[in-house]
């Protein structure tokens, strides 16, 4: 997002926003019983997406001066991403809010506030000391994560245009990087790794992994790609909604081809094999238990067969689940032949069409040969 905001008409409604966003904020640090909604509230409402109507006064529509740039990330612009920018061009007018999310740093929604309404001054606006560039980094990365789950639990993607200002302007861009310290670097590409595939970044994954910041104990942990796919793994384990479990199973080609450690392996080997077995702990879907056997068998395709049997040895172990699966079986099959007589019967009917054509020009030609006859005794 370019973020122009020129005309007096979209600067008087910013500063209105900030004013109205200050004095929720007093409200909630005077009364501590209604501190944890007022909080809500307002990170409900700088979470809104942008109106056309609001668009129109901010951008400034009138004057032709807004770019299609500025409709945020895949059309979706929210409060957030305006507000964002308009903190880094007029700071002065974000430090009272700041002092007052700092006073209520302890509270939910304060972190997750500060990340989408601050993450861009964190790193566009200069910050000498190093105490608080260490409180707002870890603050940041806090709100960010609590955020992205929200998109996650939702399925939905509202804080998209966050994580990809801290995937492609900070993560992949060491002179930002480097200003905030070297364990809240460490702690944002963890993040960053958790959620890339889902917020449809797996096209970065070889300059992500090239940006990997340095970590004490790679000895045991590996190297970039092993601390990603290790961070991904965990992520998998703790994903609930199918939808978007469906969705990373699916992305997960993208490890296809990765060096990894053995422990590394065996770690996300065991995760996405967890995933096929029906029952608990896990009680995965069928169409959950599917995706994840693709997902094996593309990226460990030895073995592929046996462990295919060793699956069907202990699901026959289990008399109960017989009968579901010998419905799916017949349902697949009765699909299957639906599907080919299907292609056959639209098969034959083009070769009916075809020897139609054929025998409608052959009998053109009949008569073409007929009129050339009979021009030639009259001549």
């Amino acid at each position: 997002m370019t973020g122009v905001y020129a005309s007096p008409r979209s600067t008087a409604y910013l500063d209105a926003l900030s004013e109205a966003i200050h004095k929720k904020l007093q409200r909630a640090l005077a009364s501590s019983l209604q501190r944890r909604n007022l909080l809500r509230e307002l990170f409900a409402d700088i979470a809104l997406e942008v109106d056309d109507r609001a668009k129109d006064i901010i951008f400034s529509r009138e004057e032709e001066i807004i770019s299609s740039a500025d409709d945020g990330t895949n059309g979706l612009l929210c409060f957030y991403d305006v507000l964002a920018d308009y903190f880094v061009r007029v700071p002065e007018h974000g430090e009272p809010i700041l002092d007052l999310i700092v006073q209520l740093w302890s509270q939910s929604f304060a972190s997750n506030i500060f990340a989408l309404l601050f993450h861009k001054g964190l790193f566009e606006v200069e910050l000498d000391n190093p105490d608080v560039l260490l409180r707002y980094s870890s603050a940041l990365v806090e709100g960010a994560r609590n955020v992205f789950w929200i998109d996650i639990q939702t399925n939905t993607r509202l804080f998209q245009s966050l994580f990809h200002y801290l995937l492609d302007d900070v993560a992949l861009n060491h002179t930002r990087l480097n200003k905030i310290p070297v364990q809240a670097q460490r702690d944002m590409y963890l993040l960053l790794s958790r959620f890339l595939p889902f917020y449809n970044s797996a096209d970065r994954i070889e300059s992500f992994l090239k940006h990997c910041p340095a970590f004490p104990n790679v000895f045991f942990v590996g190297g970039p790609s092993d601390i990603f796919v290790t961070e991904l793994t965990d992520q998998l384990l703790k994903l609930k909604v199918e939808p978007v479990l469906l969705y990373y199973l699916s992305q997960i080609t993208i490890l296809q081809g990765m060096e990894l450690r053995m422990t590394t392996s065996t770690r996300l080997k065991s995760c996405l094999y967890s995933f096929t077995c029906p029952g608990g702990p896990m009680y995965p879907t069928r169409a959950v238990r599917h995706a994840a056997w693709q997902a094996l068998d593309l990226l460990f395709p030895v073995g592929r067969y046996p462990r295919h049997l060793i699956s069907l040895f202990f699901r026959l172990l289990y008399p109960w689940y017989w009968p579901s699966s010998c419905w799916n079986f017949v349902i697949s099959c009765v699909k299957a032949i639906f599907c080919s007589s299907l292609r056959l019967i639209f098969s034959s009917w083009e070769k009916v069409r075809i020897s139609e054509r054929e025998i409608e020009i052959f009998l053109l030609g009949l008569c073409w040969i007929k009129e050339a006859k009979e021009i030639g005794s009259c001549l």
